[in-house]
Formats: structure tokens, C-alpha cells, sequence
């Protein structure tokens, strides 16, 4: 296996605040008790002036990114993600989603990478219930590369958006040539025995598992889907319909997450053959996080087994 680099994410998300916040002087930087963990410190040294700690309190954060939008700011609120999501879902739904206003949420630690602080400080809900909003963007970003450019196509999108990371490093597997577009999966690489689609903090785990099948002698075509909506029903019909067989692999729920809305697509416009690899209806348990992505079935050559199995060769 080759050699990658590997960068954080919450460090990667902080210096590319810092770049849209030097391109748009509109955007402000909310934290609730988070500042330095969620990476805005560099953005406070900055912008000392268009950063806000709120401490404990994601709710009245929401809140307040939500009027600071109606007077033409560009508010970044970042936090742990099961606190801008699940706990202020109201305000996320009303004071964003129902007045439409032009917030970026975004959600760090996301799945289980705070795995040690057990289920209550995992996010395994977040995309699907945020994805219940109307008119949100909901997107979870697969390697530090796209991470930047995903900030960078956000603070130019009018509208809400939620945008989760993770914590532990990530392995760097674009070029900065790599091309996100909101609302657009990418074929990473191609194939014609069945289509893995990937997503968000174990999208490396789907690319390498792809290596592994690859070798032997499965035809895979790899696609990273990191916006979960609105999401790329030409690509997801058009995978469907060439390989016959799709995977879908996420640090989140079975239920609502991204194999859900893709299952969503295909049974509306081509009915195919599905295999989800996720987190099933339990709470997950906390302890080191690479055991608990073994405990789960999210390891690389766990995902390589599960595909292989399911493809029957």
C-alpha cells in the first residue's frame, strides 16, 4: 500500500476559515465552548473581532448565527456534532431551515470519533435527521483536500448547510486539483462488478478496501458521494445500471444516512441489489476508535469481505 500523508481535520477545517474569512468579509466565527477544539483559533488570531464564544449553550448559538444572517453576515458555527445537531434540532429547523438563512453548521468529531466519551458525545444521527430540513445541505467531506474545498464551495452557496468531520487524522488521497461540487459524487476510480460508495471520516477506509478487492480480481468502481443532499441521483442511477450491485459504507446510523438515501433513489428509479455497511440500531460503545471501526465492520479488509461476499466471487 502506498505512503500517505496524514492531516487533522478540525486543523485542516481552521485554516481554511481562515482563507474564505480573508475572501469574504462577512463571515463571522461562532463557537459554543469549542473554540480551539473545533480549529478556530487561528481564525480568532485573525479576526479577533469576527469571532464569538458563547460557551455552553448551542441552542442560543444557533439562534444568534441565525439574526447575525439577516443582517448579511456569513456565520461559520462550529462545535461537537451531536451538540449543533440533536441537541438545537428546533432552532436548526426553524431559526435555519424554515428562514432559509445563509448559516454554515459544522459538526466536529462527527460518528463515533469521540469514541471514548461513549455514546453521548457520538453522532450517528446527524445526516439523517438534518437531512429532514428542508433546503439544508448536507455534506461529510473524505479527506483534508476536499475538507478545504468544500469550505470554500459553502461560504459561496447561499443558504444553510451542515458539513461534518471527524477528528482523528485523515490520509490525503486527492490532489488539489480534485474538483468538489455541492450536490456532485466523484468516480474515484472505475470498475464494472460493483459500485462502492463511500462517505466522510471512513471514506479511506471504502479506498483502500477497494485496493484489497481489486487484487483480487473484482472490479470495483469507487465513488465518493460527500454531499448527502441534495444528492447525485444521475450518478447513483447511472452506477446502478452499469454494475448491478452497490455498497454503501458510513460512520453513521443504517438508518437515514447516506445508504438510505440512496436506497431512496433506486427504489424510485431503477431497483437494484444493496449492501449498507454502517453502525446498525444500537448505541455504539466507546473505547480506542480503530477498535470500535472494527467492532462495527468499518475496517478496510472487513469492508473488502462484506463486498466480496455480497458479490458473490
Amino acid at each position: 500500500m502506498a505512503e500517505y500523508e496524514y492531516k487533522d481535520p478540525r486543523k485542516t477545517f481552521g485554516e481554511a476559515l481562515v482563507e474564505v474569512g480573508e475572501k469574504y468579509p462577512e463571515i463571522v466565527a461562532l463557537s459554543a465552548d469549542s473554540s480551539k477544539g473545533s480549529g478556530m483559533a487561528p481564525f480568532h488570531e485573525k479576526f479577533p473581532d469576527r469571532h464569538f464564544e458563547f460557551g455552553i449553550m448551542e441552542q442560543g448559538v444557533i439562534g444568534f448565527a441565525s439574526g447575525l444572517a439577516t443582517t448579511g453576515k456569513i456565520p461559520f458555527v462550529a462545535a461537537i456534532a451531536p451538540f449543533v445537531t440533536a441537541r438545537p434540532f428546533e432552532m436548526f429547523r426553524n431559526d435555519l431551515g424554515y428562514m432559509r438563512q445563509n448559516v454554515k453548521v459544522v459538526g466536529r468529531c462527527a460518528g463515533i470519533t469521540y469514541s471514548d466519551l461513549g455514546p453521548t458525545h457520538h453522532s450517528l444521527e446527524d445526516v439523517a435527521i438534518i437531512r429532514t430540513i428542508p433546503g439544508v445541505v448536507v455534506i461529510s467531506p473524505g479527506d483534508p483536500v476536499e475538507i478545504k474545498k468544500v469550505v470554500h464551495a459553502i461560504a459561496e452557496h447561499k443558504g444553510p448547510v451542515y458539513v461534518k468531520i471527524g477528528s482523528p487524522k485523515m490520509p490525503v488521497l486527492f490532489d488539489e486539483n480534485y474538483k468538489f461540487e455541492i450536490g456532485k459524487g466523484v468516480v474515484v476510480k472505475d470498475g464494472t462488478d460493483v459500485t462502492i460508495m463511500g462517505i466522510g471520516t471512513v471514506f479511506h477506509k471504502a479506498y483502500f478496501a477497494a485496493e484489497i478487492l481489486e487484487n483480487k480480481g473484482i472490479s470495483v468502481r469507487l465513488v465518493n458521494m460527500a454531499t448527502v443532499k441534495p444528492i447525485d441521483k444521475e450518478l447513483i442511477v447511472k452506477c446502478a445500471k452499469e454494475t448491478g450491485k452497490i455498497v454503501t459504507v458510513e460512520e453513521h446510523y443504517l438508518i437515514g444516512g447516506l445508504g438510505s438515501a440512496v436506497a431512496e433513489v433506486l427504489a424510485r428509479e431503477h431497483p437494484t441489489p444493496m449492501k449498507m455497511i454502517g453502525i446498525d440500531d444500537q448505541f455504539a460503545s466507546n473505547g480506542p476508535y480503530e477498535e470500535l471501526l472494527g467492532l462495527y465492520g468499518l475496517q478496510s479488509d472487513q469492508i473488502a469481505d462484506t463486498v466480496q461476499k455480497f458479490v458473490g466471487k
